[in-house]
């Protein structure tokens, strides 16, 4: 069925070389802390983040093997594999965690601590690596040749073809510095806005785009597909249902509206109609389109699930080879019998006993399910929401059965759902990372301790990373919208108290029904419904950039090298948004961002606005034409 004893990894077996170094440890652990809060600031914004592994490893390559010039291919993939749990481990986290947050921003609970985010995220991520652990030869080795785990696959190309390493690390650092360059002038000095807007005199429909290179970078990295499906999300939103809504009910009062409708649209506009109505039908849309995937994959999901029971049989022993080493299998079950009574036992976790064993049982179940996921379809479409949210809906019934309601029983309720959210994206990216080491011959127990020191450090970044983004804007404002997290805030306020507008959640619901039934991905086309779609149009540009590179008449490898360079160097780009976000957040807490704000000195006219803003998009895009399409012609 598969040829995983024949195969024979690029180090050999009985080769010993450098892997868990001083320089692959801090290495590791500065690209985990910095595109871990790049991702955690994207995904707030955006509700999607993007793998790290690739540029992490291409960073490693360049400065272990042509700054330092070692020639040491496993140090470099130990950089990788803890830099990746970063970006794993923020994504688990901002789609729950802010929910916190916004119950405290009303008034219903007290902010999180720094302790109790912290304790969260670092036993959901090392529950993550240890559920993994036992399951790494059923679905690394024995389904070796069956499930291809693209980004594993891909990332162990990248770290193989060390002699471009040099190159393809100046292209990241590259989207890095042109990134942080456009994020200063838009969100810094303001000399340009980040968004613009066009209307129609006499129609409530809206569209326009905003300017942002992280926001475009994501197109180009999903493609022209993702990024057309989530276009036409918010197509349908900002151009067909608000209209219709302001048409038909202007002079009606509808919950949870305070005011007619047209009162509504005429304070705020198409935008007030979206924040009033149309994120609840976004919010039913994105809940089905969750469910929709978790019960599309439950044939893998059953059949993944007993089969890797089975397979563990035997497969927990430590072989004598090297690179059939695992974490030793009794340390492994009492870490993680530990970690149980830890969520249990300390009084910053607001979880029973009840949802401890809940989380071991969602947690293992989920991560053996995500884990199989990613090997077949890869991280980018893995439905880790659909996974809390089914999560969530167990848990708050459960939670509520039993008595605990009201803000204590939610706050339980997302307690736990963000172990599990968290879990289900660390498991997926170890499994990733192990995928990349088998195939380089890596010592499978170095890269698990490569993941665990890579969740150690992100889980610690990250409370500082969303008290410092929540500090500067908050969470569910324009700057960071954090649609996953308050989509979670939705569903359990909506199981616990039934205080939700359901008619329009039920509209979004068979919004994504009838979007399934004609054969369209539902989970991109949802967010795209929820979203702003000037962020969409943003993302539909780096799709258009990325069909063009795809369409190109050029020989299939110098077309293959095109793509990759794009998609380095808007990995570079976000990363580097990533980072200046998080730098004018510091300078909004201190009042540094009205010293550096020029755009009081302008006084531009609405149409020189939009022309300024257009002609900086303009730069952004023909930034990533320079390095990809216009880099491999020459």
């Amino acid at each position: 069925m598969n040829k995983q004893n024949d195969f024979k990894p690029y180090v050999p077996a009985d080769k010993v070389s450098p892997e868990i170094t001083v320089t692959s440890i801090l290495m590791g652990i500065i690209l985990a802390v910095v595109f871990g809060a790049a991702n955690a600031y994207l995904g707030l914004r955006v509700g999607m983040t993007v793998s790290a592994s690739i540029p992490a490893a291409v960073i490693s390559m360049g400065v272990i093997r042509i700054i330092m010039r070692k020639n040491s291919i496993l140090e470099s993939n130990i950089v990788q594999t803890i830099g990746s749990a970063g970006e794993s481990l923020a994504a688990g986290a901002i789609f729950t965690l802010p929910a916190l947050f916004l119950w405290a921003a009303e008034g219903k609970s007290e902010t999180p601590g720094l302790l109790e985010i912290t304790l969260i995220a670092l036993i959901g991520g090392l529950l993550g690596v240890f559920f993994m652990v036992p399951l790494r030869n059923a679905l690394i080795v024995k389904e070796h040749g069956v499930l291809p785990y693209p980004e594993g696959t891909a990332c162990a190309e990248v770290l193989l073809a060390g002699e471009d390493g040099g190159s393809n690390a100046t292209t990241v650092f590259a989207g890095m510095g042109f990134a942080a360059l456009f994020k200063f002038i838009i969100d810094g000095l303001k000399l340009v806005s980040g968004e613009v807007a066009f209307r129609v005199k006499g129609f409530a429909g809206e569209i326009g785009t905003q300017i942002y290179p992280a926001v475009m970078s994501v197109g180009y990295i999903c493609g022209p597909r993702i990024s057309s499906y989530m276009f036409a999300g918010g197509v349908l939103s900002w151009l067909v249902l608000i209209p219709l809504i302001v048409l038909f009910g202007n002079d009606a009062i509808i919950a949870p509206g305070t005011a007619t409708i047209g009162e509504i649209f005429a304070e705020g506009g198409a935008s007030n109609i979206w924040g009033t109505y149309i994120r609840y039908i976004g919010a039913g849309a994105l809940a089905a389109g969750g469910i929709i995937s978790l019960i599309k994959s439950l044939p893998i999901i059953i059949n993944t699930f007993g089969g890797a029971i089975k397979s563990m049989k035997g497969s927990t022993v430590s072989g004598t080879s090297r690179t059939e080493k695992d974490l030793n299998l009794k340390f492994v079950i009492a870490s993680i019998a530990a970690l149980t009574l830890l969520v249990w036992l300390v009084p910053a976790i607001p979880v029973s006993l009840l949802g401890a064993v809940i989380i071991v049982v969602f947690g293992f179940f989920f991560a053996t399910v995500s884990s199989r996921m990613v090997g077949l379809v890869g991280s980018s479409n893995n439905p880790v929401s659909g996974m809390a949210i089914a999560t969530l809906l167990v848990t708050t019934l459960l939670l509520k059965a039993t008595g605990s309601t009201g803000i204590a029983g939610m706050t339980a309720a997302i307690a736990i759902g963000s172990i599990i959210c968290i879990v289900a994206a660390i498991s997926g990216d170890t499994s990733q990372d192990l995928k990349t080491g088998y195939l380089l011959g890596a010592t499978p127990k170095k890269q698990q301790i490569g993941e665990i020191i890579g969740v150690v450090a992100s889980a610690f970044a990250i409370g500082g990373t969303l008290y410092l983004l929540n500090s500067a804007w908050g969470f569910g404002s324009d700057e960071l919208a954090a649609p996953q997290a308050t989509l979670m805030k939705m569903i359990i306020e909506g199981v616990m108290g039934g205080n939700l507008p359901w008619g329009l959640v039920f509209v979004g619901v068979f919004i994504a029904v009838l979007v399934e039934v004609v054969g369209i991905p539902v989970l991109p086309f949802a967010i795209g419904v929820y979203l702003p779609v000037h962020l969409n149009a943003c993302i539909m540009v780096g799709g258009l950039i990325r069909l063009i590179s795809d369409k190109l008449r050029c020989a299939e490898d110098k077309k293959k090298a095109i793509t990759n360079d794009g998609i380095l160097f808007c990995s570079g780009m976000i990363a580097g948004e990533g980072i200046v976000g998080l730098l004018l957040a510091v300078f909004a807490i201190f009042g540094i961002d009205k010293v550096i704000d020029i755009s009081k000195y302008l006084n531009l006219s609405p149409f020189l606005s939009t022309i300024a803003s257009l002609v900086v998009f303009a730069l952004i895009i023909l930034s990533v034409v320079k390095f990809s399409i216009w880099k491999k012609r020459k």
